[in-house]
């Protein structure tokens, strides 16, 4: 983890299975860590990182579930709590990308974006918050993402997506201002095109290289540990004096 003062701090990470949500565990794992991890169906990656932060010292326990439903958030509060008795950190990641464009999109699929993503987030974020409101230095972070702040990118447009994670900005600015009083922070990360491994971008020579070599100022792909370097910062005790803020991992393409 990022510093010695964290060691023995609690994190819910959802969509911990792969990708973004897997490094970020990766990188805060460590002797003293403990987390709890969450996936809604990839049993087999979650297991495969709950073996890789075990190996870095950490204490993991794993949860599966759908976060549109309010079981799912209270099994990874439970989780916490009666492996570890405490929660400190919440690490809102779990979504997915939806590019029906207007005139095929339905109420029902933004229904569904909502309920997973934004509803996801509020069910999470309440579940916790007397938790967070205990911990000497509660922390919470959502990983949005670009499609929220960004639609010049032709036809990569994301409107059920751009909404739902717009909506978990909104709530993340509200729960900040609310919490403020007991030093807990919420702040959200928003990445930009990063190489994943799989999906839309995760494909370096195809369509992620190309965009980002068009409208990336930096000019290429980013990484899912550059994104979860970010994260993990937000979660440490230097970054105490940041929230409600929305910061891009994007290498400009915000800009």
């Amino acid at each position: 983890m990022t510093e010695s003062t964290d060691a023995g701090r609690v994190v819910v990470v959802t969509g911990a299975a792969s990708g973004i949500g897997a490094a970020i565990c990766q990188r805060l794992a460590g002797p003293g860590a403990r987390l709890v991890i969450h996936t809604r169906a990839n049993r087999a990656g979650l297991k495969a990182v709950a073996k890789a932060v075990q190996q870095a010292g950490a204490e993991v326990s794993s949860v599966v579930g759908d976060m549109s439903k309010d079981k799912t958030a209270a099994a990874l509060v439970a989780a916490a709590v009666d492996s570890f008795g405490r929660l400190d950190h919440v690490v809102s990641n779990a979504g997915f990308p939806d590019r029906t464009p207007f005139g095929k999109l339905t109420v029902e699929q933004l229904h569904r974006s909502f309920d997973a993503m934004t509803a996801g987030f509020l069910r999470l974020t309440t579940a916790a918050l007397p938790h967070l409101d205990a911990s000497p230095r509660g922390r919470v972070v959502a990983v949005t993402g670009h499609a929220a702040h960004i639609f010049r990118l032709g036809g990569l447009r994301f409107p059920a997506t751009a909404a739902a994670k717009a909506g978990i900005e909104a709530l993340a600015k509200s729960l900040a201002a609310q919490v403020s009083p007991t030093g807990t922070t919420v702040n959200c990360v928003v990445p930009g095109f990063i190489r994943t491994g799989s999906g839309l971008y995760g494909d370096d020579d195809g369509q992620g290289r190309r965009y980002a070599g068009q409208m990336v100022p930096l000019g290429r792909l980013g990484t899912v540990d550059e994104v979860a370097a970010t994260v993990a910062f937000l979660l440490s005790a230097e970054a105490g004096y940041i929230t409600g803020q929305s910061i891009h991992v994007s290498g400009g393409l915000d800009l």
